[in-house]
Order: C-alpha cells, then sequence, then structure tokens
C-alpha cells in the first residue's frame, strides 16, 4: 500500500526524535500521521492515554492539535498541558500515571524547525522504534484511523504540582542571587517562578517565551549564547549565572566571573553529592565528557560507567543499570537520585543551587572542579552516510602510538595516559564529531595529530580544520 501522504520525508526521522521545518518536511498532516502510528504503537502494549505538551515556537499550536487529532484517531485519551518546558511532559507521565508523552518541540534548532520527543509506557522512543513509524506512515498503516470515534481529549495544569514536588525536595541553605537566561524559549514561563520559591533572589534574561527568539539562540551549548548572561552577572550583585535550552532539559552555568561550567564539570559536582550519601553508586557519563569524571567518581567512592551520546540512549541505560544519576556533555542530566531519572534543566539548577547554597563563595566551589586542557565540539561535514563509513574504516585501520584503551561503543575514543581523543559519526546529521582533552597543550598537539593522520589515512581529500 502506499503512503497516505505524498511528501513524506525519511530524513525528519531521526535517531532520538522527529524533526523537520515547519511546512516543508514537517506538516500538520504529517504530525496528524505520526499520531496514528504512535497510537499503534500504544495499542500494541495497551496503553489507554498519553500526555501531550508543546514548546514556544509559532506552530506549536496547530501542531499539537494535529497530534492530538491522530492519537485520538486511534482511540487514545489525550491529556493536554499545553505550553511547558519538555521535562513537565515528562513529569506529567508520572503524575498522570500514562507513563507516555509527546512533546513537540524544537528544542534548541533554529525557529523555522520543530518536532517531536516521545516515551511510551515509560521508555523513550529511539532508534528503529522511531523508523517503524516511518514505516506505518509509508506503507499506509495509518491512512484510516482505528476507532470508530475520536477518544476524549481534557485539558490538565501539571505546574502547580511540579512545582510542589521539586521545593518539597530541594531545600536551599541560605538564600541565593542569580541570574536566569531562558533565550525566550519555553522555560522563560517557569525557570524564574521555581528559582524564587527555592529561595532566590532572580533577575530574568529573556524570559519571555517568543519564538522567533530574537536575541539569542537558546542554546548553552555554545559560548556565544552565553555572552549577555556573562555580561549581565559582571555588572550585578548576582553570584551565579543560569542558561536553559528552548525546550529546558538542558542547563548551562556560569560563575560570577564569567566561567562556563560545562556540563561534564557540573557533573562531577553532582556525583560527589549523591556519592557521599551513596557509596558504590554508579554514574553514568557519555563518550564525550572529560576523562576526569571517571576519575572524580572512583574518587568519591563511586562507579563510572562510560556509555555512548545520546539523551534517549543514556536514559535507557540508567533505566536498564540504576544508575544513581547520568549526565551528558550536551548539557542533558538525569537525576535517578530522589527524582525520575529524565533529563531535566529546572530539576538540575534546582540540585546544583542546594549544593552551592552551602558556601558563602559558589565561585570557588565551581573552579576548584578538576579541569584540563580541552577542545570545543569540532565536526567535520560529510556526505550523507559518509561519516558512518568513515568510523568503521578507522575502527578496522587505524593505530594510535602510545594509547592505554580504546573504547569503541560510540565512534572510537583513544585514551592515553595524558589525555584522550574521540571521533565518533553525529546520529542527527552528516558530521564526524570529534574532542580532545590532555594534561597539557603539549599533549593535546600530538593526539591531535594522531587523529588528523588516521583520518587523512581513510580519506586523503577531507578537510580536517585543526
Amino acid at each position: 500500500m502506499n503512503s497516505p501522504i505524498a511528501n513524506l520525508s525519511p530524513s525528519i526521522f531521526k535517531a532520538y526524535d522527529v524533526r523537520g521545518i515547519v511546512d516543508k518536511t514537517l506538516t500538520e498532516e504529517v504530525v496528524t500521521h505520526i499520531g496514528r502510528a504512535f497510537g499503534l504503537l500504544a495499542l500494541e502494549k495497551g496503553i489507554k492515554s498519553v500526555v501531550v505538551g508543546r514548546d514556544g515556537r509559532l506552530s506549536g499550536p496547530a501542531f499539537i492539535t494535529a497530534l492530538s487529532a491522530g492519537l485520538r484517531d486511534q482511540g487514545l485519551e489525550v491529556i493536554d498541558i499545553g505550553m511547558v518546558a519538555t521535562p513537565l511532559v515528562y513529569f506529567a507521565n508520572h503524575h498522570f500515571n500514562t507513563g507516555t508523552g509527546i512533546m513537540i518541540t524544537g528544542s534548541h534548532n533554529p525557529p523555522e524547525y520543530n518536532g517531536l520527543k516521545m516515551v511510551l509506557d515509560g521508555g523513550a522512543l529511539y532508534g528503529d522504534t522511531i523508523q517503524s513509524l516511518y514505516q506505518k506512515i509509508a506503507t499506509g498503516l495509518t491512512a484510516q484511523p482505528v476507532a470508530a470515534k475520536p477518544a476524549s481529549e481534557s485539558r490538565q495544569v501539571v505546574w502547580p504540582a511540579y512545582k510542589e514536588r521539586v521545593t518539597s525536595d530541594v531545600k536551599l541553605s541560605r538564600r541565593m542571587k542569580v541570574i536566569v537566561d531562558c533565550g525566550n524559549g519555553a522555560p522563560g514561563a517557569y525557570a524564574g517562578e521555581l528559582l524564587r520559591a527555592l529561595g532566590c533572589d532572580v533577575t530574568e534574561l529573556f524570559c519571555d517565551v517568543d519564538g522567533t527568539f530574537p536575541n539569542h539562540h537558546p542554546d548553552p551549548a555554545h559560548l556565544e549564547n552565553l555572552q549577555d548572561l556573562i555580561a549581565a552577572l559582571k555588572t550585578s550583585d548576582a553570584e551565579l549565572g543560569l542558561a536553559f535550552d528552548g525546550d529546558g532539559d538542558r542547563l548551562g552555568v556560569v560563575t560570577k566571573e564569567g566561567n562556563v561550567i560545562w556540563p561534564d564539570r557540573q557533573l562531577m559536582l553532582y556525583a560527589r553529592d549523591i556519592l557521599s550519601k551513596q557509596p558504590n553508586a554508579q554514574i553514568i557519563f557519555d563518550v564525550k565528557c572529560s576523562r576526569l569524571v571517571a576519575q572524580v567518581v572512583r574518587e568519591a567512592g563511586g562507579r563510572p560507567l562510560m556509555w555512548k551520546t545520546g539523551h534517549s540512549l543514556i536514559k535507557a541505560k540508567l533505566k536498564e543499570t540504576g544508575a544513581a544519576m547520568a549526565g551528558e556533555m550536551s548539557g542533558h542530566t538525569f537525576f535517578n537520585d530522589r527524582w525520575y531519572g529524565f533529563d531535566d534543566g529546572l530539576y538540575t539548577a534546582a540540585r546544583l543551587l542546594e549544593i552551592l547554597s552551602r558556601s558563602v563563595n559558589p565561585s570557588a566551589v565551581l573552579d576548584a572542579l578538576p579541569d584540563s586542557f580541552t577542545t570545543p565540539e569540532l565536526n567535520i561535514a560529510c556526505a550523507e552516510g559518509e561519516n558512518q563509513t568513515l568510523v568503521t574504516a578507522l575502527k578496522q585501520t587505524a593505530k594510535f602510538e602510545g594509547a592505554t584503551e580504546i573504547i569503541d561503543i560510540d565512534g572510537l575514543r583513544v585514551e592515553y595516559s595524558d589525555g584522550f581523543g574521540l571521533v565518533r559519526s553525529s546520529n542527527t546529521t552528516p558530521v564526524l564529531v570529534l574532542r580532545f582533552e590532555a594534561d597539557n597543550d603539549t599533549a593535546l598537539a600530538r593526539i591531535q595529530a594522531q587523529f588528523k593522520q588516521a583520518l587523512l589515512a581513510v580519506k586523503p581529500t577531507m578537510v580536517v580544520g585543526f
């Protein structure tokens, strides 16, 4: 049977979510059929109801209506919690006991994008399961509704329950002064209120929700998006800066002096705190994180576990192992300790403030975290599919002199006594992703030179860029 949609693009079905350009690759019709396809998966598991929410993008209202129609076509009761940060959909899955929810969000992508993040029966959809949605639509399985008549839809407010749950769990030792930059993303409607309820004096930057993102891109993983926050900290008496991405599942942290505390160093702080109460707990981190994370976890009496990059993959590993927490270099942080194991920038900010409120000088605490010489994430553009082919070739042929360990769970991470190098294939775009760390500049240059030689051996015409 042929697809019921003429312009269905397989490119929008990514490794961890669905993402496309509004009114081009992602239309209301496509979203309705994704709702129907998801409904078929839900029915197979006996699911009766699903939570839906959206971020602040301009296409959100139309898309949530289209999604709800598709889900209801399959007989699923829809609980619409409105314009929220992504973690509120995850929380609502627990609060309403559905275990199943869909967030309409373009995350940190430009304004013309939107997408869907999906949880089914307590597990995030990724990989082959997301591809099965495409197959169900492409083969015509979503052409007709399953239900004789659409199921019901209700509108619910989950924010008061979320705020009560966080403020009853997290207690600050003293009042703190913070600046919050939401980059006009959905967290702007919630972050200030939550932090004030925890006992903070809050200055808000770009917290009015605006799907055109008129000030800067809502992505704290890139230094240029933190410049407004850094400038504001220098001219105020605030102790700390907090930045959220467009849908609130990632957190950026800046000290009073303007130093960025990247997520792998944040993870060291959280891990130490948890391990002081849970000796021998397991802490998961992704292949892009500093090797110092494992060192800190071991020194604090914990068990470090390196895993593949990708918030859905990390969540699945966290569920499988029962680890106390996990973190990614991208800024996704997952607390299984006192929380539910999903990535939540708002709750992560609360836990950070709980720790830092015990000190009169939060900057000193953060700056004292172990550090090293690192590169930012480096990307090498490839033809579609070429990035996977190149990584496979590297695994088969590359030699790395002086390596102490080669880890191949996600690309190639080569460990040395004085640093590491990483090359992996992005799961979302046709690029090679590289990152390097070392004890000093000399070691960093040596490791990069080895990787450059290995890359040119598999593709002599490659423009490496370092």
